[in-house]
């Protein structure tokens, strides 16, 4: 690690044993049952704030997943996609070090929502994979991630699913202490990183002030058999919000800023014939609103609303000569309803607006200024009876894509959905999910026309495309003892007038020919997990976990879909004792031939990682935490099937980072 970073880790440690766990992490990280058992397991416990009623991850039938705490701290990476990929059913894009997109159950791009704090991040990711995600997994609090269509909570495009990070930027309880927060810096050996965030949360009175940054700077990383060239990373993000907070509620607004500067691998240039990488950068600026209000009416018992405002610049250079320039402003808007139990059922209904202009100016430019204006009215409703517990939700939209050269596009997709929940018997229980989804096609898939040299394609948009419909069935079975928490489940997901990029094998301007088609497909699929508690005693606390996903996906009048997910297994080791933390884990990734026309084949790849980690308490409000991580230990070339750019630039090789974390 740099020893300006080390420097920088000893002096934050000092200084933070000065200050006074912060809300946002562990409540209870200050004492030392940061690395409990009791803690290590209290996840399923985590109240999942995307959904309008509020239940448990245990609690919630459709499939759902929360990284917080101490298991956060140690999953986080450069990007969300890397975050959250070690979960059953949740994979990656790769473009870079800097630039990872969500993929769910082998969905992504516009499929899979990307929310901050329950609102759309505003970014252009889904326009090309070599596009960054402007939400920095560093700040987060907690990350949820809800699995097969989200459609009714979330609009048309989540279809597959949705990623909600949680920050606080916008406080909505009173904090513990006047003053608290965390500070954190690390460095890794394998792309000389220098990585740093800082939080805050002050408190006077009825009003929560809020501010938090993050720097993090990387050189090219190391691959298992060299530099990759024009793989560099710079990230600086921040934010400032407040909010005041009475008896009936809360009102709070943020303004957050998100910069990042990168480098394309696949687009290295070439020094000896002078032509110059291509880089990228991008600029976010955002604001929000939201506020929640307890009315207690009798048939209501809360309003919540939310709105944001986002302004978006990203440029792609050639050298210093600017190529193309992708500009976005968006604004959202949401009101929740939440109802009072009326003969047994509690409910949630609410409206939801959007609009955004997109457009993009320059030599790639290969979708057209678009403005997309989209409304939807959503409902859900639950009930529970002694061992069964039904979800019923409908939702209906309108949506209409609007683009400067040509005729606009209307649609009005209409989703429903079932979740049935049965208990078996004490520890046992079945869920139960049925899913009729509709989405509406993005601009890209509309629109494209033209080369895009990020994928190495010249694309051609659909513009006769029609609604994308999903009817999803999902049996999930869940058991829970002393010895072992367990899930498994399988889904199959029939999907009408599917929306995918084919490749055609014609070339145009020396690009390959992809074009947006639309045909009926098949996906089905298995994931599941075990964590098996191994002893408990004076020794620690060993924990043995076992998981693994597949998903297959065709078309139906044959052949496959492109850049599919393959199946994995993976197994990891925990143990804990005190102040002290450990794991070893390895997840094999099997060899994806199953490609479609035109695609490479992927060969498998095991990657195994490690961590330790040591907290140290210096006053009842204070503490802190040394670390060390170790990533592809065996130096593995590991390429990702989701991957455009995966035969030219594999994952990064071994590495080692350490780190300090201060939580005060």
């Amino acid at each position: 690690m740099n020893k300006s970073v080390l420097a920088l880790a000893i002096a934050a440690l000092l200084s933070a044993g000065n200050a006074g766990a912060s809300p946002d992490a562990d409540p209870s990280a200050a004492d030392g049952d940061r690395n409990s058992p009791e803690q290590a397991h209290r996840l399923d416990e985590v109240e999942v704030s995307a959904l309008p009623i509020k239940q448990s991850a245990d609690d919630v039938i459709a499939p759902v997943s929360v990284l917080a705490g101490a298991e956060l701290d140690d999953a986080k990476a450069g990007t969300l996609g890397e975050t959250v990929a070690k979960q059953p059913g949740v994979q990656t894009t790769y473009f870079g070090p800097g630039v990872g997109r969500p993929v769910i159950r082998g969905l992504d791009g516009p499929r899979v929502g990307v929310l901050s704090n329950g609102a759309s991040s505003g970014d252009v990711s889904t326009v090309s994979q070599d596009h960054a995600v402007s939400i920095e997994p560093f700040l987060a609090d907690q990350i949820e991630v809800l699995k097969g269509p989200a459609t009714l909570l979330y609009g048309s495009g989540a279809i597959g699913g949705v990623v909600n990070v949680v920050d606080g930027r916008i406080p909505d309880k009173l904090p513990d202490r006047p003053f608290s927060g965390r500070v954190e810096l690390r460095g890794n050996d394998g792309a000389n990183e220098r990585t740093g965030m800082a939080r805050v949360d002050m408190k006077a009175g009825d009003f929560v002030l809020h501010a938090d940054g993050t720097y993090r700077d990387t050189d090219d990383y190391d691959g298992p058999d060299g530099k990759i060239a024009n793989s560099f990373l710079t990230t600086k993000s921040g934010s400032f919000g407040g909010s005041w907070i009475g008896d009936r509620g809360f009102i709070g607004l943020a303004v957050a800023r998100f910069l990042d500067h990168y480098g394309n691998p696949a687009e290295p240039g070439d020094p000896a014939t002078g032509e110059p990488g291509v880089t990228l950068k991008l600029a976010q600026t955002r604001y929000d609103l939201k506020g929640g209000l307890n009315l207690d009416t009798g048939v209501f018992e809360a309003l919540r609303f939310n709105a944001s405002h986002t302004d978006y610049a990203h440029t792609e250079f050639e050298g210093d000569a600017v190529g193309t320039v992708f500009l976005s402003q968006s604004n959202e808007g949401r009101i929740e309803l939440v109802q009072s139990e009326l003969a047994g059922w509690r409910g949630a209904f609410g409206l939801q607006f959007l609009r955004r202009d997109f457009q993009a100016v320059g030599e790639e430019a290969f979708v057209p200024q678009t403005l997309t204006r989209g409304y939807g009215l959503f409902a859900m409703e639950q009930r529970e009876w002694d061992r069964f517990k039904l979800d019923l939700g409908a939702r209906t939209d309108r949506q209409t894509s609007d683009p400067a050269d040509g005729p606009k596009r209307s649609f009005s997709p209409l989703s429903l959905s079932a979740g049935m929940a049965f208990k078996l018997a004490d520890g046992w229980h079945l869920n139960l999910n049925l899913d009729r989804a509709q989405r509406a096609p993005a601009e890209e898939e509309l629109f494209a026309h033209g080369p895009h040299v990020a994928t190495e394609s010249f694309e051609v948009g659909l513009p006769t495309a029609t609604k994308e419909t999903s009817n999803q069935f999902e049996l999930g079975l869940h058991f829970h003892s002393d010895f072992v928490d367990a899930k498994v489940s399988g889904y199959v997901n029939r999907f009408n007038d599917y929306i995918y990029l084919a490749d055609t094998g014609e070339i145009e301007d020396d690009l390959p020919l992809r074009q947006w088609s639309q045909a009926d497909a098949r996906f089905h699929g298995f994931e599941g997990e075990a964590v098996f508690k191994l002893s408990e005693g004076p020794a620690g606390h060993y924990d043995l976990r076992v998981w693994g996903d597949t998903v297959r996906a065709k078309l139906d009048d044959g052949g496959n879909l492109p850049r599919i997910a393959p199946a994995r297994a993976g197994v990891d080791l925990k143990w804990s004792a005190d102040a002290w933390r450990a794991s070893v884990g390895a997840a094999h990734y099997f060899e994806q031939d199953r490609t479609a026309a035109f695609e490479t084949t992927t060969p498998g790849f095991t990657l195994v990682n490690a961590h330790l980690s040591y907290t140290l308490d210096s006053s009842d409000t204070t503490s802190w935490e040394l670390f060390a991580d170790g990533t592809n230990l065996t130096n593995q070339t590991a390429r990702l099937s989701t991957s455009y750019i995966k035969d030219k630039a594999p994952l990064p090789g071994r590495a080692i980072a350490f780190g300090v974390r201060a939580f005060f």
